[in-house]
């Protein structure tokens, strides 16, 4: 497949979990580049991708982010830098509104002077009802994504939920405990997670670019998702013990991806759900709130496919 239109597209954080997801999926597609102040990362990702053109750069320092993507003059932002780990962003709040509110600003800013057709903003189900540092921060960019929106520079939202197998996540902990023989450590029985692949990450990135094409104004994209019990989650991967250790501070036993005081903003279009700035047609509005509580849970199956995606 040929690249489409020759865009370039430019990744805050592109060697993270999704920065490489997308990439991996869409690498003949597009002329990518990558920001991140991960060296070791940095090599890793030119070996596997050579043809991403890779930066050092921490989207913390206004004015070379500005000075990058002024050079790049990428037609498309996908913003993925972020400090993601409630526990680390409970423990480091000033760090993670540094990053993730101010960091966020700078690559608004850097996409405005730089005249960056549409800008991408990787969310959280964090963000709805937030009651964590990482989900006030992450709540907080969603606006501001808002704010800016204009028809010159387009600013829009894709808003996660767990990521299987992202980097420091509970499913690559697990079988690394497991294959050392030891009990898998879990915060609460109870605890259900909405989840998707890496790859569906990366396809719901795709869908807010094209579909931003049509929609003028600026949107928070979201997929239906399944539920996740996380204790039969553990006891699908391993026969061990499953050792309960207790919540942790920010956690909550369910997330909710759309809440219904956002209802009104939603429209339904197949499996996506689109969160836009004003009330919508009730006719094309979700019924009820999305959230790991109401959600249809994962089969054995799928969440064997799941884990080994």
């Amino acid at each position: 497949m040929g690249r489409r239109m020759g865009l370039k597209v430019l990744i805050t954080g592109g060697t993270g979990t999704v920065g490489k997801s997308f990439i991996k999926e869409y690498y003949d597609d597009y002329e990518f580049y990558s920001i991140s102040r991960n060296e070791a990362a940095i090599t890793e990702l030119a070996r596997e991708f050579p043809n991403v053109k890779c930066y050092i750069g921490n989207i913390c320092d206004r004015d070379h982010m500005i000075n990058l993507f002024c050079k790049i003059k990428p037609d498309v932002v996908i913003h993925a830098a972020a400090v993601k780990h409630i526990n680390l962003a409970e423990e480091n709040p000033t760090s993670a509104v540094e990053v993730n509110v101010m960091g966020s600003l700078n690559v608004i800013k850097a996409s405005v002077r730089a005249n960056v057709k549409l800008t991408i903003g990787i969310s959280t189900d964090k963000a709805c009802d937030p009651d964590s540092v990482y989900g006030y921060t992450k709540s907080v960019m969603e606006k501001m994504f808002m704010e800016y929106h204009n028809n010159e520079t387009k600013f829009v939202c894709t808003r996660f939920a767990n990521v299987a197998n992202s980097n420091g996540s509970v499913i690559p902990f697990w079988i690394s405990e497991s294959a050392k023989g030891r009990a898998l450590k879990l915060t609460d029985p109870n605890m259900n997670r909405l989840m998707f692949t890496k790859k569906d990450s990366a396809e719901l990135i795709y869908t807010a670019m094209t579909e931003s094409r049509a929609i003028e104004d600026s949107f928070i994209l979201c997929k239906i998702m399944k539920n996740v019990n996380l204790l039969a989650l553990a006891k699908s991967l391993s026969k061990l013990e499953v050792k309960i250790i207790g919540r942790r501070p920010g956690e909550k036993l369910n997330e909710t991806l759309i809440s219904s005081d956002e209802l009104p903003f939603t429209s339904v279009a197949n499996e996506y759900v689109y969160i836009s700035k004003d009330v919508q047609s009730n006719l094309f509005n979700l019924g009820e709130e999305h959230s790991s509580a109401n959600a249809e849970t994962m089969s054995a199956s799928e969440m064997k496919s799941l884990v080994w995606d």
